[in-house]
């Protein structure tokens, strides 16, 4: 699941650093595609701190809620329906319709999150900028980070630009497939299969809205 859809099982929490700790393992990601931390296996070392514990308690929420998301019926269902819909517009991408489904479908679920108002972006923004960079900092260097500038550059950049909120327009998540899909190919797409991108996303929202708030019901039911 992408921020978005983490963001939802916390909608109601006041505690901005499991908040942020259930989409950390994401901007650690977008931070640096090369990083590998585990913090979930050396609990000791946060334990003792309530903050840090805190954070470690969301990064935790995040690996459940993504391994309920990725083993269940609902994900395996829709990105089978989204690749079908992909699929003729791929011949001249290097892209793999599967990897391409998988991610598009995740961005669906924040769009339409986000459009039928079932979160508020706002609240997620003031989440983040509450935390304490300081303990931030701490939290990814006791989990093995070597390079946090790095991390910090990014989450500002994602703190002031507030990206998230063009997800309210559905051909923005062509564009955020895009630039996904440019991390590991250099020209994914044409400006046509972009266009034609944003028309099959758009049918496909129409299918997954009669039922997406099924696999949310689903994951919060387990945790």
């Amino acid at each position: 699941m992408n921020f978005l859809s983490h963001f939802y099982f916390e909608r109601q929490n006041h505690d901005e650093n499991m908040v942020i700790g259930t989409v950390l393992p994401d901007l650690v990601k977008n931070a640096h595609k090369d990083w590998n931390l585990y913090p979930q296996k050396k609990e000791e070392v946060f334990i003792g701190d309530k903050q840090l514990n805190a954070l470690l308690t969301g990064w935790k929420r995040h690996l459940q809620v993504d391994l309920l998301f990725h083993s269940s019926d609902f994900f395996n269902t829709e990105t089978a329906k989204l690749k079908q819909l992909l699929l003729p517009i791929l011949n001249d991408s290097p892209v793999r319709p599967s990897f391409l489904a998988h991610i598009g479908v995740e961005l669906v679920l924040d769009h339409l999150l986000v459009t039928n108002r079932k979160i508020d972006i706002a609240s997620f923004y003031d989440h983040l900028n509450k935390v304490d960079d300081v303990l931030l900092n701490d939290f990814l260097k006791k989990s093995g980070s070597d390079d946090t500038d790095t991390f910090f550059k990014f989450l500002n950049s994602f703190r002031s630009s507030r990206y998230l909120l063009s997800y309210q327009k559905l051909e923005n998540i062509s564009y955020a497939l895009q630039r996904i899909c440019m991390r590991l190919w250099t020209h994914p797409f044409d400006e046509i299969t972009v266009s034609l991108l944003t028309e099959q996303i758009a049918l496909y929202k129409t299918l997954l809205e009669k039922n997406y708030l099924d696999i949310f019901e689903e994951i919060e039911s387990k945790l």
